[in-house]
């Protein structure tokens, strides 16, 4: 008996190593962003009248698309994770290796060529763009004052790649597209707001970094509440109670987590993804006005 313990210790060992390490890679992709970015497109999608082959391509063309940018982020701050003692980070807590990180983002980038290609040329291209994007924040661009950039880009090339894929093949109204750029300027401010001492002591120093957190705190709801602002009263036609309503929804969700951020560091961004999830519920009322 004895001897059939020790022989199956190291299987034992060797399996919750392999599944600590999965685990990981899962953690690293940042799966709370990427499902809620998938999951917010493919309801766009779904306001815009597509059908449910279209909106099931759409989901998987921008989940390996965010799949991969989640993963790559990972990869590329490995070193600078592990200098500050961010724990949380997987890769920094030595859960799994940066090569089996660098490798699934390369994956999911593969995947995605041909996802998002398949909803149409025009509109795959876009989509690449907007992944093209957020690989080139991760890669460098998010050290110098462009650091916004890749968000915006990133975030109005959503929309653009959902209605492109529709079958009138039209590019969204500009205040769709301009209300998604400034939904991902908000999402960076809020994204970086809980790092930014760690990021300057590692020679990070993107746009919010130069603003530094007390100015990033008052100006992170105003591209937030603008967007929603965009949503609610810049389509044709005249404005409505739930448009009106959602405002100050938007406001209180925006300023709500910036003031408890210091309290509660990941607040910020959570409410910058409800905010985001508040216009999108405006766009599936509105149902076809979004085309």
């Amino acid at each position: 008996m004895d001897t059939e313990v020790a022989y199956r210790a190291p299987a034992g060992t060797a399996t919750s190593r392999r599944l600590r390490s999965v685990r990981g890679l899962l953690m690293a992709c940042h799966p709370g962003p990427a499902l809620a970015v998938g999951a917010l497109t493919t309801a766009l999608a779904a306001a815009c009248g597509q059908d449910a082959a279209g909106c099931l391509l759409v989901a998987a063309a921008v989940l390996t698309g965010q799949l991969s940018v989640g993963w790559s982020n990972d990869a590329a701050d490995a070193a600078r994770d592990r200098a500050v003692g961010r724990s949380t980070k997987p890769v920094a807590a030595g859960s799994v290796s940066a090569g089996a990180v660098r490798g699934a983002a390369l994956t999911a980038l593969v995947l995605c060529v041909p996802l998002s290609l398949a909803y149409g040329l025009l509109a795959g291209t876009v989509h690449l763009a907007g992944v093209a994007a957020a690989w080139a924040y991760n890669l460098g661009l998010k050290a110098t004052v462009l650091s916004w950039l890749p968000y915006a880009v990133g975030f109005a090339a959503l929309p653009a790649f959902v209605t492109l894929g529709l079958e009138g093949r039209s590019w969204p109204p500009w205040w769709i597209v301009a209300c998604a750029a400034l939904l991902g300027v908000g999402a960076h401010l809020a994204n970086v707001l809980p790092d930014i001492g760690d990021d300057l002591a590692t020679g990070v120093c993107g746009w919010p970094q130069r603003l530094g957190a007390a100015r990033v705190r008052l100006l992170l709801p105003l591209p937030l509440v603008t967007a929603t602002a965009l949503t609610a009263f810049a389509r044709p036609g005249p404005a409505d109670t739930a448009g009106a309503a959602a405002l100050p929804v938007a406001l209180a969700l925006a300023a709500g987590g910036a003031l408890l951020g210091r309290r509660f560091p990941r607040l910020p961004f959570l409410a910058a993804i409800m905010v985001a999830a508040v216009d999108v519920a405006l766009l599936l009322r509105e149902g076809a006005a979004v085309t």
